[in-house]
C-alpha cells in the first residue's frame, strides 16, 4: 500500500472549504449585479452626455444670436444719435434763417421805396430757404424715430434670445452633475446614487424643454 496516498479531512478543513465556496459564490453573484449596474450607468451616461452636448450647442447659439442683436441695437442707437445731432443742427439753421427773415422784414418796413423791392425779395428768399431746412429737419426726425424703433426691437429680440440661453446653461449644469453622480455610482456601487443621477438628468431635460419652448 506504499504506492497509495490517503488524505483525511478534519472538521476544520471542511469548514474552511465550505466558507471558500460560499465566498466564491457571493463574489460571482455580486459581479453579475455590478456588471448589470455598470451597463445601465454607461448607457445613461452616454444619453446624458448627448443631452449635455445639445444643451451646450443650443446655449452657445442663443447667446451668439443675442449678442449679434445687441450689437445691431447699439449700431442703430448710434445712428439715431447722429440723426438727432443733424436734426438739431438743421433746426438751429432754421432759427438763424428766421432771425435773418425778421431783420429783412424790419428793414423792409424802414427802408425807402427804392430799397423795398430788394428787401421783399430777401424776405421771400429766407422763407423759401426756411421751408427747405424745415423739411430736412423733419425728415431727420423721422429717421431718428425709425432707428429708435429698430433699436428697441433688436433689444427685445436680444432679451428673448438670452432668456433661453440661461435655461440651456442650467440644463447643461444638471447633466454634468448627473454624469458625475453616475461616475461615483460605478466606484461606490451605491444604487441610490444611480437613482439620484437619473432624477438630476430628468431635471436637466425639464430645463432643456423649457428653454426650447422659451418658457
Amino acid at each position: 500500500m506504499s504506492g497509495e496516498h490517503f488524505h483525511v479531512h478534519g472538521p476544520h478543513d471542511h469548514e474552511v472549504e465550505q466558507a471558500a465556496e460560499a465566498e466564491a459564490s457571493g463574489h460571482n453573484g455580486h459581479g453579475e449585479g455590478h456588471g448589470e449596474l455598470a451597463q445601465r450607468v454607461a448607457l445613461m451616461t452616454a444619453m446624458l452626455a448627448f443631452c449635455g452636448a445639445i444643451s451646450s450647442w443650443q446655449g452657445s447659439t442663443s447667446l451668439s444670436e443675442a449678442m449679434l442683436l445687441k450689437n445691431d441695437s447699439i449700431l442703430l442707437k448710434n445712428q439715431s444719435v447722429l440723426r438727432k445731432t443733424e436734426a438739431s443742427n438743421q433746426w438751429n439753421y432754421y432759427q438763424a434763417k428766421s432771425s435773418k427773415q425778421n431783420l429783412a422784414e424790419l428793414a423792409l418796413a424802414l427802408a425807402p421805396r427804392e430799397k423795398q423791392e430788394f428787401y421783399t425779395k430777401e424776405v421771400e428768399r429766407y422763407k423759401t430757404e426756411k421751408e427747405a431746412i424745415k423739411k430736412d429737419a423733419e425728415a431727420l426726425e423721422l429717421e431718428v424715430k425709425k432707428y429708435d424703433a429698430e433699436s428697441d426691437e433688436a433689444n427685445r429680440k436680444s432679451a428673448e434670445k438670452i432668456h433661453p440661453h440661461h435655461r440651456w446653461e442650467l440644463a447643461m449644469t444638471f447633466f454634468q452633475i448627473a454624469i458625475a453622480l453616475a461616475s461615483i455610482t460605478i466606484l461606490t456601487r451605491m444604487r441610490w446614487l444611480f437613482v439620484t443621477s437619473g432624477l438630476t438628468g430628468v431635471a436637466g431635460l425639464g430645463l432643456a424643454a423649457a428653454a426650447w419652448l422659451h418658457i
